[in-house]
């Protein structure tokens, strides 16, 4: 960031009012933009420096000195340096005794050292009181505004005193600190950042393996199938023919196991006659990815739609349509209209077109940005009653597609059935155990277990029950 550029930010407090001033050991890019916000939120800043006079493109009104300058200036100090240039800090340990310290800096790698940044930081420092915080948000959203998850900023630290003027400092930055205790959970606060996508990994390896599936199963069908009974070429389907088999069929297999967690959890309960039980590691990890599942499948619906889109400016498409067309005028015949074709055609094209239009509802909904103006009772309304009603929509879409040869013995191919006949085996089993779910003799008995009640609940002394996982809820959402 430019220095000229710090100047059209104005403070939010009066120069008259009573600054505390924070020193920053560091002059990078983070150490000048958490500056730069924390002298727009009315503090006073001092950097320290190894180069004082060499020093530039600071935030206009903070002041560089030395390291033992600046740490003489502010009780808290924000060390803004890779942990391997921390040992200049044991030069300062009777300047830094009783001090509270900072320690920001991230690691390359997990788990990169024995110990954490901040606990090796105590070590060095060992009169000061070290913090970790500010780690997990990044130069740029301090710049620009931090919104939604970027506000959270995780905090810990042996010190309550030291730890509690280091979450007010988050607070007046509008922030939000997250207390994660002592200082022991440092090593977990600095893994967090260099996770990648934790929670997309069982959805992103789980649409690539439906997606190679059905990728070789429709090419053994459609390709090598007439190569070999008839010498046909047919590798250009390759391109947009089976993929645009392979990606409506991997967006309703996902949509649907995004509620088949919640109907098994739901006989899980309904089994054992109590809520007060922890379901297997599996399912709750299943239940925690079900918002990352259904944004997948929307993707892959989307790109359904696309591929769908450029079907009538297909080589092959046109081709196949002059032929036809110069075939019937030279025979002088034409194909009889068929009502009940066009009921199917219609059918199947004006199902996708509802089926996607709430595809597309359910994926704005669980944005954060939405979801967090909507009540609960919105929200399960948006993502299980009408996600419901999107899969039946989608369902029905691929049934109608299928038509008059569904199940027909034509339709196999060495033996193989249509990929979309496989694709409709798991959202058949999902609705159909829902609908047996709902029945009302069934239904009663679920409510009154989540509502508490437990089937032969022995009486104990205390009233001690297994607590319930505050990460599982059967309301199946996006």
């Amino acid at each position: 960031m430019e220095k000229t550029s710090t100047d059209a930010f104005p403070f939010t407090m009066n120069s008259s009012e009573k600054q505390e001033t924070v020193c920053i050991f560091g002059t990078g890019d983070f150490g000048r933009s958490l500056a730069l916000k924390m002298l727009q939120c009315g503090y006073s800043i001092v950097f320290g420096s190894r180069n004082p006079q060499k020093s530039s493109l600071l935030p206009n009104g903070a002041e560089v000195l030395s390291y033992s300058e600046a740490a003489r200036k502010s009780d808290i100090i924000i060390i803004a340096v890779h942990r391997e240039h921390y040992g200049f800090l044991t030069e300062l340990t009777e300047v830094l005794k009783g001090k509270t310290l900072v320690d920001i800096s991230n690691n390359l790698k997990i788990n990169q050292y024995p110990e954490s940044n901040a606990e090796y930081l105590a070590q060095l420092v060992p009169g000061a009181h070290v913090v970790k915080a500010f780690n997990t948000i990044s130069a740029w959203a301090l710049q620009s505004g931090a919104l939604d998850a970027n506000r959270q900023v995780f905090v810990c630290g042996n010190d309550s005193k030291a730890k509690q003027r280091v979450m007010d400092i988050v607070r007046t930055l509008g922030l939000t600190p997250l207390d994660q205790g002592s200082l022991m959970a440092a090593k977990e606060i600095e893994n967090y950042p260099l996770q990648l996508f934790p929670m997309w990994k069982f959805p992103f390896y789980l649409s690539a393996f439906l997606c190679v599936f059905f990728f070789f199963y429709c090419v053994i069908r459609d390709v090598i199938y007439p190569y070999v009974n008839s010498g046909k070429d047919s590798t250009f389907r390759m391109a947009i023919s089976i993929p645009n088999r392979v990606f409506p069929i991997a967006a309703l297999t996902l949509l649907a196991l995004v509620y088949l967690p919640g109907v098994i959890a739901a006989i899980l309960q309904l089994y054992r006659g109590t809520k007060y039980r922890r379901f297997p590691d599996w399912l709750d990890h299943w239940m925690l990815c079900r918002k990352q599942l259904g944004l997948v499948a929307l993707g892959f619906a989307s790109l359904h739609v696309l591929y769908t889109l450029v079907i009538p400016i297909r080589y092959y498409v046109r081709w196949t349509m002059k032929n036809r067309t110069i075939t019937q005028a030279t025979a002088k015949r034409e194909d009889p209209f068929s009502t009940s074709t066009a009921w199917l055609s219609d059918s199947y094209v004006a199902l996708g077109i509802l089926g996607f239009f709430l595809f597309v509802l359910l994926g704005i909904t669980s944005l954060p940005s939405v979801s967090n103006t909507v009540n609960w009772r919105e929200f399960r309304f948006v993502q299980s009653k009408l996600g419901y009603l999107t899969l039946i929509l989608c369902t029905a879409h691929t049934m109608v597609y299928g038509g008059k040869r569904f199940l027909s013995p034509s339709s196999l191919i060495w033996y193989l059935p249509s990929a979309y006949v496989i694709a409709l085996i798991i959202p058949c089993i999902v609705l159909v155990i829902k609908f047996v779910l709902v029945l009302p003799c069934i239904d009663k008995t679920l409510t009154r277990i989540r509502q508490g009640w437990e089937r032969n609940a022995k009486p104990t002394l205390n009233g001690e029950r297994y607590l319930k996982q505050s990460s599982v809820h059967l309301d199946s959402e996006l």
